[in-house]
């Protein structure tokens, strides 16, 4: 493993176009996009205005490919099973929407679930006669082996479809996919995974989870210009897999139909490499590692000094972590999306507030820029 450089922390900050008057503890809300990534991609840009022609008609097709192979060296799987999508939520979409769901089939999803992906799994049950079942998983949890029966408890011979968070978003919890993955195809189930925040947050292998299809974003914690995600596919069930734009593409095969789906801007797939290769000049799973030893220490002091408590074990949080913050009252998604403004606004730390299984809880997130002193901030205000 490599060893990240010593500079890191408040040092390393400038490597970002952040607002220096911020604190930011929200790496994984949107990313934030290293000025080297930035810079390459305007070269990217550029280069397609001398003649764009030219270079959608005869370049891009290639370098599409080139880039996807890049990342897929990155997660250890083939490049021809990897597609590139806009976001985890196009990339979910796309295998919802390409699977065709009967009166009594079910699709499971957790509790846990992004809000985006369960109305979208809501939209394709009801569309074919299916139900959605939701496996309820109540913060906090005590530990994986709780997850796993709270799953197979609304596993069912009707199940056709189950969906995983690898990272839960607003409990930051790293759930055991691959436990789930064995447990859903032990019942008959497909296995989509949306790994929306794994890709650099945790070592990831997506052949390994046991997933059917696996869905990534790259903006995220590999530090990858928005708008570049990517699908991971099993070789025999991408013949069923399409983009939701259908274009020139279809009918030639998994790759041709994802690479092009209409004119696009390209370069957040083209400066992919560059992003792989900052996150790997930062240490890669060394940085990985540091990020969370980080996240479990800071939400740890946070809860011990509150006397509330974290959303889970601390082994299951990685490079973000939610500590429930000592609020009594009313815990609504209002209530929370209030907190955050006034503390963006009055106190100029911008981080993730959530309103889940009763009580408000902060998720902090650790990127190569933080240090302990940005979470001794929060420490403070209640």
């Amino acid at each position: 493993m490599s060893a990240p450089p010593a500079a890191l922390g408040a040092a390393l900050r400038p490597e970002w176009p952040l607002d220096p008057a911020v604190t930011y503890l929200n790496h994984g809300g949107y990313g934030v996009t290293p000025n080297a990534v930035l810079q390459e991609q305007e070269v990217w840009r550029r280069r397609i205005e001398r003649n764009p022609t030219h270079f959608f008609a005869e370049e891009l097709p290639g370098l599409l490919r080139q880039a996807a192979a890049a990342l897929a060296g990155h997660l250890g799987v083939r490049g021809e099973d990897v597609v590139f999508v806009d976001n985890a939520t196009t990339g979910c979409n796309a295998v919802l929407r390409a699977l065709d769901f009967v009166p009594g089939d079910e699709i499971l999803i957790t509790s846990l679930a992004y809000g985006a992906i369960a109305k979208a799994a809501r939209h394709v049950a009801s569309r074919g006669g299916a139900r959605l079942v939701e496996a309820e998983i109540p913060l906090p949890v005590a530990d994986d082996a709780a997850i796993i029966a709270a799953v197979a408890a609304r596993l069912g011979p009707r199940t056709r479809l189950a969906i995983f968070d690898h990272v839960a978003s607003h409990s930051a919890l790293v759930l055991p996919v691959a436990d789930l993955a064995r447990l859903a195809r032990g019942a008959g189930a497909r296995v989509l995974i949306d790994g929306a925040h794994a890709p650099g947050l945790v070592p990831l292998d997506p052949a390994a989870t046991g997933a059917d299809w696996y869905v990534g974003n790259c903006h995220k914690w590999l530090m990858a210009p928005r708008g570049c995600g990517f699908l991971w596919a099993e070789p025999p069930l991408q013949r069923l897999i399409h983009p939701l734009a259908i274009s020139h593409g279809y009918g030639a095969g998994f790759t041709a139909e994802f690479d092009w789906t209409g004119t696009r801007d390209p370069t957040p797939f083209l400066a992919l490499p560059a992003a792989l290769a900052f996150h790997r000049r930062l240490g890669g799973e060394a940085l990985m590692a540091r990020n969370t030893v980080l996240a479990r220490a800071a939400a740890r002091g946070l809860a011990e000094g509150w006397r509330t408590g974290l959303g889970g074990p601390e082994s299951s949080f990685a490079a973000m972590a939610t500590v429930r913050l000592p609020l009594a009252g009313e815990a609504s998604p209002e209530r929370a999306l209030a907190l955050r403004r006034r503390l963006a606004d009055e106190h100029r730390i911008e981080v993730a507030v959530n309103a889940e299984s009763g009580a408000l809880w902060l998720r902090l997130a650790v990127q190569a820029y933080n240090e302990p002193a940005d979470y001794q901030r929060l420490a403070g205000l209640w």
